[in-house]
Order: C-alpha cells, then structure tokens, then sequence
C-alpha cells in the first residue's frame, strides 16, 4: 500500500520499476491528501477530478467525496 500523499512510493527495491502501477491500489484517504493539497494548490475542484479519474481511473473516490 502506498504511504505518500500522492502515491509514488513504491514497495519493491527494483529500479526502474513502473511507479503509477501503486496508484490504484490507494485509499480514500489517501486520495483526499490528494485533493487537499491541489486544493491548497489553487486547483478548481472540476480539475482535480479530472486529474484523479487520469490516475485512479475506476478506483477514483466518487465526485461527492472529491467536492466534500
């Protein structure tokens, strides 16, 4: 499971190894860490969802939670 607000770490020690495979495999509560920062970023709540749907695809949190 990641640890990062944004996902990145990865879990194994190999180099090179594909580092968005780990994004679906976040929490929502990992993912609102997500939504906080770009947030506090500037970022309009209609992009970060289109952002998070680009990296979670289907485990992206429903819009409700992204808008909460």
């Amino acid at each position: 499971m990641c640890s990062t607000a944004l996902c990145l770490q990865s879990s194994g020690s190999n180099e090179g190894e594909n580092m968005d495979a780990h994004l679906q495999d976040c929490t929502i509560e990992e993912q609102r860490g997500v939504v906080r920062f770009l947030w506090a970023e500037g970022e309009k709540l209609v992009e970060i969802l289109r952002r998070m749907l680009a990296q979670y695809g289907q485990s992206t949190m429903n819009q409700r939670n992204v808008y909460e």
